[in-house]
């Protein structure tokens, strides 16, 4: 089975390097990016297109993308797998891209293949997650410790005494799973020490992963009084398990991310809150960002979003939101 992975993997990554030079209308050179009517040519590696959060950036990228005549992007998926992901920057190097902006699977997996492409010339942005301290790059993200405080804030009030809770976490080396866990344990954890935690996997952002464990911790311990996730997507995983057994229908369970499924799981009760990274701002900036580092208007750039809590006291707001967007129907 090892193998056979292996051999799949290689595969589609062989497949997406003859795919991007298919489509780059490179002649191995640099564009004459936004010079006599031509354009730059920008690569957007999204971290896996199956992850709600994830999709939601690569569409709102393209969106914001078509605000700049100038700049002509191309996104591709890193599908959640670090040499498929690293295979699609090295590739934009080598096709000729001006620029490219990386949202890492695993920061520390990405960070050798991201200085290659400072290296190699191309403008580089690294986003949800940023990776740091990579000289020549820029980053537009926004406060993962700021997020996780908030929601863990209403948890420290709402969680009940002695409370059974069980830890659902992204990629490991992710910076932004990492640092919302760091925000729950000072914010929550320490704070009320009568909580147990049961059970804690990752679950690399995945829904169904997350329903995984959910099947298998509710079997081996029970009553769960609260899911804490470190994004909506996975909290939503353990919510659809238990939705139909009147056992769990006290539990709560708190994500990260405002995506619309959480939104319709708060107004329903099942989600008790969550915290709003904003696609459309964050993709808002990432291009802003890439297109004054294109033009030389600036030679670094660092930028960030706010996290405004979502819970039922404001939750329809971001419903009608996301219905008049057509997110939701």
């Amino acid at each position: 089975m090892k193998k056979m992975k292996t051999l799949l993997s290689s595969i589609v990554v062989a497949a997406l390097a003859v795919g991007m030079t298919a489509c780059s209308g490179s002649d191995n050179g640099k564009s004459a990016g936004g010079k006599d009517g031509a354009t730059y040519r920008v690569a957007y590696v999204a971290r896996a297109q199956a992850d709600s959060y994830a999709a939601w950036l690569a569409d709102e990228m393209k969106k914001a993308a078509e605000k700049y005549p100038d700049i002509k992007l191309e996104v591709f998926d890193g599908q959640a797998d670090d040499e498929t992901e690293n295979k699609m920057i090295e590739n934009a190097v080598a096709n000729g891209f001006d620029g490219i902006i990386v949202q890492p699977n695993n920061g520390e997996a990405q960070r050798a293949y991201v200085e290659q492409a400072v290296a190699g010339g191309l403008k580089v942005i690294t986003t949800n997650a940023k990776i740091d301290n990579i000289e020549g790059s820029s980053t537009v993200d926004s406060n993962p410790y700021d997020q996780a405080a908030g929601v863990a804030k209403v948890a420290l009030e709402k969680v009940p005494k002695n409370a059974k809770v069980v830890v659902l976490l992204g990629p490991a080396g992710n910076f932004h799973s990492s640092e919302r866990r760091v925000a729950w344990q000072k914010e929550f954890f320490d704070k009320r020490p009568d909580v147990k935690i049961i059970a804690e996997d990752i679950a690399n952002w995945n829904k169904n992963e997350a329903m995984a464990f959910m099947e298998d911790w509710t079997t081996a311990h029970g009553k769960i009084d609260a899911v804490i996730s470190m994004n909506d997507n996975m909290a939503a995983g353990a919510i659809e398990v238990v939705k139909n057994d009147k056992n769990y229908a006290d539990m709560q369970a708190y994500g990260t991310d405002g995506v619309p499924e959480a939104t319709l799981l708060i107004k329903e009760g099942k989600l008790t809150a969550t915290v709003l990274q904003d696609a459309k701002e964050l993709a808002e900036l990432n291009m802003a960002g890439m297109h004054a580092l294109l033009t030389g208007e600036k030679k670094k750039v660092e930028d960030s979003i706010s996290n405004p809590l979502i819970d039922p006291s404001n939750v329809q707001k971001y419903i009608d939101l996301y219905t008049e967007l057509k997110m939701i129907k």
